[in-house]
């Protein structure tokens, strides 16, 4: 942006209204001035898995409703059946993906990162796999695919590196389609999948971005629920962001998030 353009404020679209009919499943995410992102994203859903649309809706919070991007994510719920706006300023950073929770008028919720896109066939199998374990109260994950569209990452491993706890791992149990699931201690969070009523939420004294890889995990296992990868339900992350990221990330944000995190958990 230039300047002038970067200093714009526009005005807050309205929030979109709430349907009266509940559905299976809420596919939500949160976005900071993605709109490419949200877009393929939406849209990826809407063309690679038309056989689940009736019984999804699809949530977009805008961690950003003053921005250039606020009344073009708006105006995609004028040609997109199930798709709702909500501007949101109130929080930043990690925690703003719970208002996907907070807003969703669904049993279940798959909170996806505004830059994802999901296997062909995966969400169908979710809502099998969900149908077949209506009480779980598990936190439901896949394998990441890679950009090759080979490699796979079914986990993260808990430890430190680069000042974030947890790394890429993978485990030939997720090499299979049609696996059972398994128990994982952590994942990245850019896909994610647990009932509304299960979700334990975020700290509200986060701030700022980093910290919910492996907190969110240990949550649910201390709530009496399991981490699970499901094999087949995969997706890919774009990570790389040539124009630069447009919110605020500091090591002050991470590390205050990490012992707020370890404080909470015991």
């Amino acid at each position: 942006f230039t300047p002038t353009q970067a200093q714009r404020v526009f005005e807050i679209p309205e929030k979109s209204p709430v349907s009266s009919e509940q559905k299976k499943l809420c596919i939500g995410m949160a976005t900071y001035d993605d709109y490419d992102g949200a877009y393929f994203s939406v849209q990826a859903i809407r063309l690679y898995h038309p056989e689940v649309l009736d019984d999804i809706e699809i949530v977009v919070v805008d961690n950003n409703p003053r921005g250039a991007c606020a009344q073009a994510l708006k105006k995609l719920g004028n040609w997109i059946p199930n798709y709702r706006y909500i501007p949101c300023e109130e929080i930043r950073g990690t925690a703003i993906k719970g208002v996907v929770f907070r807003e969703a008028n669904a049993e279940f919720v798959m909170c996806i990162d505004s830059h994802v896109m999901i296997a062909p066939g995966a969400i169908a199998r979710l809502l099998r796999y969900l149908d077949s374990n209506p009480q779980s109260r598990d936190l439901l994950q896949g394998p990441l695919l890679s950009d090759d569209m080979k490699t796979l990452s079914t986990h993260f491993k808990p430890g430190w590196s680069g000042g974030m706890y947890g790394t890429w791992s993978h485990d030939e149990r997720g090499q299979e389609l049609d696996a059972p699931a398994f128990d994982i201690p952590m994942q990245g969070m850019g896909l994610f999948a647990c009932a509304k009523s299960a979700w334990p939420g975020f700290n509200t004294r986060f701030s700022g971005f980093v910290g919910e890889e492996g907190y969110v995990h240990e949550k649910v296992r201390q709530a009496g629920g399991r981490t699970l990868c499901l094999p087949f339900l995969r997706w890919l992350h774009r990570f790389d962001r040539p124009l630069g990221i447009q919110y605020r990330i500091t090591w002050e944000d991470r590390i205050r998030n990490y012992i707020i995190a370890y404080e909470e958990l015991g």
